[in-house]
């Protein structure tokens, strides 16, 4: 390692991502509603040898001892996120004191341990009592979601610094609303462009909600994105590359930059005139104080003529001979500094902060250490790419690792691991892995 943490200044913000329904589980205690993610769970063959996030990480209760643990390791910003249902149990009106009792304590806890709290406030677990009045595709979400922003803001505002609006829209629409792969599970284009075009509102109008309780806070969104190269140096591919860059690296960011829908490399999306009504277009711009950047692969692409809506098709990495996670992605550290680089041309966002990035491997313990040489060297290029982005005067200037523990990873179920800390989910004991030990020194830490 030819840098250390000095060389990214003293204003860069350093620290670890997790999100409510893939750790917290409780997923039925205190008042809790049903999300999205507990109806999924419950539905046989939807996720990896049918797990669900019932208990997942128990962070709900092991929280003191977590944050104690991140203490130690002396990191200092947690991401995470609040549970929409936990909070609000029926989605609207009706709040769960419990609910918000949990998360002052939580925020409390963190602030008391030196550790700066980040928020997101949606990570894909929707109550289920709104998706049974149809979700994302219900454009009532916009003010169902404005009065969910106002009430977390009005609470936690005070002690919240930096907030997120939504986590990766890319992926729960396509993902729950296309392809039927995650929760709500639902199929179709038009459901998809339905949810498009309302979480494009939300996260604009959430911004706005923020910036107007809560004017010193800094408010930013978060985004998937992949490097998309053709498959061969051929117009054909070439284009099939736009179009999927289109789709997964810039259908949210560019009308929430003012650039409207990138409707001209994406013909399909000339539909979603259905949907927006008078006056949206302008609602969907919002200047964010950052944008969340999350990286975790590249894709490559090759023009198809039997995939309808795209004309291309994603070249699986396994097919590629390339070194690959337990997520079946390419080993592609270097994907973040060419995907900071791309989101720095929208000049409208003060900064960018990277709010995921990390990898998969499978974890061994022997002799009680976990010796996860794959993620250290993965997060140890990584992190070098963005200091590279850095020095080459793109705006970076925060580096959140996914993610501080393992968890509960949606359809995969808890077979892939992310995390710097292992977590036996018998037991539910904590193993500090090899890259923890790692990222702790990186930060200064002498002795964990």
């Amino acid at each position: 390692m030819d840098f250390t943490k000095g060389d990214f200044g003293a204003g860069f913000t350093w620290g670890v991502a997790s999100s409510s329904y893939q750790t917290e589980g409780a997923h039925d205690a205190d008042g809790k509603g049903k999300s999205v993610w507990d109806v999924f769970g419950d539905t046989r063959g939807k996720i990896h040898e049918n797990q669900k996030g019932n208990v997942a990480c128990d962070f709900y209760n092991r929280y003191p001892d977590d944050l104690k643990l991140m203490a130690r390791m002396k990191i200092p910003a947690f991401r995470f996120s609040l549970s929409w249902s936990r909070i609000l149990p029926q989605g609207i009106k009706t709040v769960n004191p419990a609910g918000i009792e949990y998360y002052h304590r939580l925020i409390d806890h963190c602030l008391a341990l030196g550790i700066e709290p980040w928020i997101t406030l949606y990570h894909w677990d929707l109550p289920w009592e709104l998706e049974k009045k149809g979700g994302w595709t219900n454009r009532d979400i916009i003010g169902w979601f404005g009065d969910y922003v106002e009430l977390c803001i009005r609470h936690f505002g005070s002690k919240v610094k930096h907030w997120m609006i939504l986590n990766e829209p890319m992926v729960y629409t396509g993902t729950g609303y296309f392809l039927g792969l995650h929760a709500p599970g639902r199929r179709g284009l038009n459901s998809f462009l339905a949810a498009i075009h309302h979480a494009a509102m939300c996260q604009a109008e959430g911004g706005r909600i923020v910036r107007s309780l809560l004017p010193e806070a800094k408010v930013g969104t978060t985004f998937s994105c992949s490097l998309v190269e053709p498959y061969k140096n051929h117009i054909a591919d070439s284009q099939a590359a736009l179009r999927v860059d289109a789709l997964l690296n810039r259908l949210f960011v560019e009308p929430l930059a003012g650039l409207g829908y990138p409707v001209q490399d994406l013909k399909f999306l000339r539909r979603l005139e259905t949907y927006i009504k008078d006056g949206d277009e302008g609602k969907l711009a919002f200047n964010m104080d950052f944008i969340g950047v999350q990286n975790y692969t590249r894709e490559i692409v090759t023009r198809s003529r039997f995939i309808p809506f795209m004309w291309a098709k994603v070249i699986r990495a396994g097919k590629r001979n390339v070194e690959t996670t337990d997520m079946k992605w390419e080993v592609y550290p270097e994907g973040i500094y060419h995907m900071l680089h791309k989101f720095s041309k929208y000049e409208n966002f003060k900064e960018l902060i990277v709010t995921e990035n990390g990898a998969a491997f499978p974890d061994t313990i022997v002799n009680g250490r976990i010796h996860d040489e794959k993620r250290k060297a993965f997060l140890e290029s990584a992190i070098g790419q963005v200091l590279k982005a850095k020095q080459e005067g793109v705006r970076v200037n925060g580096y959140f690792i996914w993610s501080f523990t393992d968890n509960f990873e949606w359809a995969e179920g808890y077979k892939p691991r992310f995390g710097l800390v292992y977590i036996d989910y018998k037991t539910q004991q904590r193993i500090i892995k090899d890259s923890g030990d790692w990222f702790s020194r990186f930060l200064g830490n002498d002795c964990i």
